[in-house]
């Protein structure tokens, strides 16, 4: 009996885990109803396929990595990639630079466009970066509260109190993202560099209510 017991306790360890790390990985926007069992609508919390988003991390790898060798400690640049849609941003000395890491990036296998945001500045100190995180931060708590945006469709960088916002979204979603980020404390300018999907494609990404109806079983 001792040994049945702790099975069931093992067993109900395991799945709590299991759930509770679903839970955690899972960003999209889920209602959940004890008793009735209602799941509610959500769209899917990254719109990319599974592929792009393994490729997009394997950009930015391959693309700092690059930039690393190719620039030394001299610049300071970000690599950002969606939906192998890739942004730059950061510091760096003179043209030649910015534009030798645009060069850079265009190589990268997989890679389809490239948007060059990087700054000819000095670079940036940590006092700064670290109000740049502060202000993402910020952002994106903006869109969880938000009702009427996926917070988890969006992609947020800041550089310099300028905010670039990434994303699969509609242009309902993404002029509304652009004017919640905007509102935020410490944003210089916010620069859309969404991938636009019509309203139609944003329906076919949503799903609909799953109800299981609760049965009492006979005695």
């Amino acid at each position: 009996m001792i040994k049945q017991s702790l099975g069931k306790f093992s067993r109900s360890l395991l799945v709590a885990g299991l759930c509770g790390s679903a839970l955690l990985s899972l960003q999209g926007c889920v209602e959940l109803v004890v008793g009735s069992a209602v799941m509610g609508t959500f769209a899917a919390a990254d719109r990319r396929t599974l592929g792009a988003q393994t490729e997009d991390k394997s950009i930015a790898v391959k693309g700092e990595l690059r930039l690393s060798k190719a620039l030394g400690d001299t610049a300071h640049v970000n690599v950002n990639s969606f939906n192998r849609h890739v942004l730059l941003t950061g510091e760096v000395a003179d043209q030649q630079t910015k534009d030798k890491a645009e060069n850079e990036l265009k190589t990268v296998e997989g890679v389809v466009t490239v948007m060059n945001e990087i700054q000819i500045s000095g670079i940036s100190n940590f006092s700064a970066r670290s109000n740049d995180a502060l202000i993402t931060t910020k952002i994106k708590a903006a869109f969880v509260d938000t009702k009427d945006l996926y917070a988890s469709s969006f992609k947020v960088i800041t550089e310099g109190s300028v905010v670039y916002l990434m994303g699969r979204v509609t242009q309902r979603e993404g002029n509304h993202a652009a004017d919640v980020a905007s509102t935020v404390s410490g944003v210089r300018k916010v620069v859309k560099v969404f991938e636009y999907i019509s309203e139609e494609e944003l329906k076919a990404m949503v799903v609909q209510p799953v109800k299981t109806e609760k049965t009492e079983a006979n005695n």
